[in-house]
């Protein structure tokens, strides 16, 4: 009978390392393990196996790199650009903005086609499943242009959560920034994720979106970073990330 190796033996778990290549989160990774698609020095995998960094380890018959690191990109997603790796109509995807694409590379979430700032992009699949996952509460922050003027009893609306078609939406962050040429700004902070949620939360109160920017992801702050414009996470942001994610302690 095969049992999993002992705690002791050196090296790293492979869910941990599946994930890190990309291949979704540990509990797809176990699922790979489990149907048999994973060898390590030609042996079967098994879960919680700890692996040596010199060894062997392929995915149905493609070996990986047990030691490369995960890529964690931020990049500034322009409109008119599609959140896909591919796209049937020959639309521009985000990924044609990249002039290099890492095997496993995925985004985390999505903008619609009209909308436009931070969206993350990485390899790790771990990551990717917590930033996106309710649990974790990982906050969006978006700055919208809408028609008219909201007035306090639009923004406590949201403040106290709404009615849409498919439920209440938890409560928000609402204020109004600012006013200019174009009309009025306002931000909201959500910690949840629906389709189109903050185009369709605006509209229920009477302030239809004209333009909508994600600004911040968590920790993470778009900046100055031009559109279509990418860069790696430095340290720090991805410290940051981590750590409300449950992957680090602070």
């Amino acid at each position: 009978m095969t049992t999993d190796p002992p705690t002791s033996t050196p090296g790293e778990r492979l869910q941990k390392i599946l994930a890190r290549r990309g291949y979704g989160s540990r509990r797809k990774a176990e699922e790979l393990i489990r149907a048999g698609r994973v060898h390590v020095d030609g042996r079967l995998a098994t879960i919680g196996q700890r692996v040596d960094p010199a060894a062997r380890i392929t995915v149905d018959g493609t070996a990986i790199d047990a030691e490369q690191a995960a890529l964690t990109l931020m990049l500034h997603k322009p409109p008119d650009v599609i959140v896909a790796a591919s796209d049937r109509r020959g639309r521009a995807t985000v990924f044609d903005l990249l002039s290099d694409v890492p095997p496993g590379l995925r985004h985390v979430g999505r903008l619609d086609r009209d909308s436009e700032g931070l969206l993350l992009l990485t390899t790790d699949g771990e990551l990717a499943h917590r930033v996106a996952h309710p649990r974790f509460e990982v906050s969006k922050t978006y700055e919208a242009l809408v028609e008219g003027r909201p007035g306090d009893d639009a923004l406590a609306r949201m403040r106290d959560g709404i009615q849409l078609d498919d439920g209440p939406t938890s409560p928000a962050e609402a204020e109004r920034l600012r006013h200019d040429a174009s009309g009025w700004w306002v931000r909201l902070v959500l910690h949840e994720g629906r389709k189109r949620q903050v185009r369709r939360m605006l509209s229920a109160v009477g302030h239809p979106v004209r333009r909508l920017v994600r600004t911040h992801l968590g920790p993470l702050e778009l900046g100055e970073l031009a559109p279509g414009a990418s860069r790696p996470l430095d340290a720090e942001e991805l410290s940051e990330l981590r750590v409300l994610c449950g992957l680090d302690t602070a």
